[in-house]
């Protein structure tokens, strides 16, 4: 007892000093961001501003500019230049030049950069909520949910953990090489390519940025022609942390475009991550192939969302309105395809859709509508068109959501919340990503019946599984063909920033988020070296030595089963054969014995 006391008494000094530490706030600098051309439309009054009326019968494309305007009113809000394939390089280049003096940079340093941002970010949460309410049409609560939220888990688990991952990772050197020290270690890729969607623009920016700088990279980032203003926007919150710290010009960039910018990325970086569609996965993979560089691809999904019957249906239909509603089906983790076990089935539509019945679709700052715009125009004619091709083939709407009051102009970015019934596997609505605020219900009988249903998709991005019994709900999503599973909850996955995100089949590979991710912005290198350098290290056996002698392939093989035969004796026996061709100093013969 002597002995362990005095240790006893020293760990509760070092908690106590630990905790006393934690009191003690860091010192985080402020950083100073210009807003004031983005709000209130630039110091103009709302309702004066000019609406946005798309051109026909040419493109933006053609126009080499990128039209902004808010999708729940039509408002403009400006545009951006659609970099041409040379300033695409030339950005490329100077990022390039910024990563190789940001890659001697210390952890320390990349850790303040992060404090700045979460700093920031925190103290404006509105400012950013409402720019990208904005420009996707998305409520406040749900910008903060998606948006904010998930940013700052992030930071804070990088600040946390992030340092630990990237460190050297030492391996077992196995039998044969027992005097090596083996590792792996991580390097930055150098300058990291992200063309992210609109869905989430401050987190789809911050969420490879992170993972890139903090790794030691640069990073150039491509965003979406639907969310160019506020993603420009908040690249200036990303510049002056940058400048916080002291870190080199260009070290990060975002540029503006469509097809020929994003092409003109993928050329030119040593990595790419997209965040998008699958064709346009496909021809960012075959660009990519050129270059031989790495993809991380992230394509959306067709999630299951499988109710059994001994849940408490009250409970999971809010859950289960939340999953498809979000963001006016905006998530890009959200759930698009419902199976709810026979026996209750009518209890679990009756609750959704009354539920449904009390949604309104509405300009998102207007702050009594739960849903807002769809941000890509004609997105609600293919919504419809998956609708009608349903009710075609035998489906039935039990429930609608209301309109606000819509601008003329606006109508087409709208899609009221529908619940449909008597849906199957027929139906487009069930096989194509719908994106959108549409919740098909089908019925299954058994469990096997359910992950039968959810395994029955070309995607393969996520699942949630709910069931009184959590071994039950574990069992079911354990047999889903998917690279997210939540039990008994839904999207929980991504606000635990540990575990990587991504899917399988035609929602894309390759993983970001978590350790998976973080590393995925590295070279891995593995490193081998002398464990007791200069004393012991690897010298040829004299049998193999050049020229070989008569008796090298006997030797070579008897120090195979001494090094990795199933039975102790044999390799004893081995070993004494090992030594007896090591004291054989005949002159050499054939290069393999008979």
């Amino acid at each position: 007892m002597a002995f362990w006391w005095p240790l006893l008494v020293l760990a509760l000094a070092y908690a106590l000093c630990r905790f006393l530490l934690m009191l003690i706030p860091p010192n985080v600098p402020s950083i100073e961001v210009d807003a004031s051309d983005v709000l209130d439309d630039g110091g103009q009054a709302r309702d004066s501003s000019f609406i946005y009326v798309p051109p026909r019968g040419r493109t933006q494309q053609a126009e080499r500019k990128v039209q902004c305007y808010e999708p729940a009113t039509m408002k403009y809000l400006g545009y951006f230049p659609a970099l041409t394939t040379a300033e695409v390089k030339e950005r490329v280049a100077q990022a390039r030049k910024a990563q190789k003096i940001w890659a001697k940079s210390s952890f320390k340093q990349r850790r303040q950069f992060l404090r700045i941002l979460l700093k920031y970010i925190i103290d404006h949460q509105e400012l950013i909520c409402e720019i990208s309410s904005r420009d996707t049409g998305k409520t406040m609560v749900d910008a903060s949910l998606g948006e904010i939220m998930t940013t700052c888990e992030k930071i804070t688990w990088l600040l946390s953990e992030g340092e630990q991952w990237l460190k050297p990772e030492y391996r077992s050197s196995g039998r044969s090489m027992l005097h090596k020290r083996s590792k792996v270690e991580f390097y930055p890729h150098g300058v990291i390519g992200a063309i992210v969607s609109w869905n989430y623009p401050f987190h789809n920016i911050f969420n490879p940025m992170l993972a890139a700088v903090f790794s030691g990279n640069s990073i150039v980032i491509k965003v979406s022609e639907h969310a160019s203003w506020s993603g420009c926007f908040y690249f200036r919150i990303i510049q002056a942390a940058l400048t916080a710290v002291g870190a080199p010009e260009n070290l990060v960039d975002v540029i503006t475009g469509f097809a020929e910018t994003g092409e003109a990325l993928v050329s030119t970086v040593d990595k790419i991550i997209f965040v998008g569609s699958p064709g346009v996965g496909k021809m960012i993979m075959s660009k990519a192939s050129e270059t031989l560089i790495p993809v991380t691809l992230e394509l959306g999904g067709k999630d299951a969302f499988i109710v059994c019957e001994d849940v408490d249906v009250s409970h999971v239909a809010q859950i289960a309105v939340r999953a498809s509603l979000q963001s006016s089906g905006q998530n890009c983790a959200g759930a698009e395809r419902f199976y709810v076990h026979k026996d209750i089935y009518s209890s679990f539509v009756t609750q959704v859709s009354n539920i449904v019945k009390s949604v309104s679709a509405g300009p998102p700052l207007a702050g009594k509508y739960d849903m807002g715009a769809i941000c890509v125009q004609e997105h609600s004619e293919k919504l419809q068109n998956l609708l009608n091709d349903a009710l075609d083939k035998g489906a039935n709407i039990v429930a609608r959501g209301s309109l606000g009051n819509l601008g003329e102009g606006a109508v087409d970015h709208f899609f009221p919340p529908t619940v449909i019934v008597n849906v199957n596997h027929t139906m487009k609505l069930m096989q194509e990503e719908a994106f959108g605020p549409i919740i098909p219900i089908m019925k299954f009988s058994t469990d096997e019946e359910a992950v039968e249903l959810a395994n029955d998709s070309d995607y393969g991005l996520g699942c949630a599984v709910f069931s009184g019994s959590q071994k039950r709900a574990k069992e079911i999503a354990s047999q889903i063909h998917c690279g997210v599973a939540a039990i008994n909850d839904f999207a929980s996955n991504y606000m635990c920033q540990s575990l990587p995100f991504g899917g399988v089949k035609h929602s894309g590979f390759g993983r970001f988020a978590g350790v998976e991710g973080l590393r995925a912005c590295c070279l891995v290198k593995s490193v081998v070296e002398d464990r007791w350098w200069p004393f012991i290290k690897t010298k040829i056996p004299k049998p193999i030595q050049y020229p070989i002698a008569e008796n090298g392939f006997r030797f070579q093989e008897s120090l195979v089963e001494m090094l990795y035969g199933l039975n102790i004796w044999d390799r004893l026996r081995a070993l004494v054969n090992v030594l007896k061709f090591l004291s054989d100093q005949s002159p050499s013969g054939s290069k393999r014995g008979d």
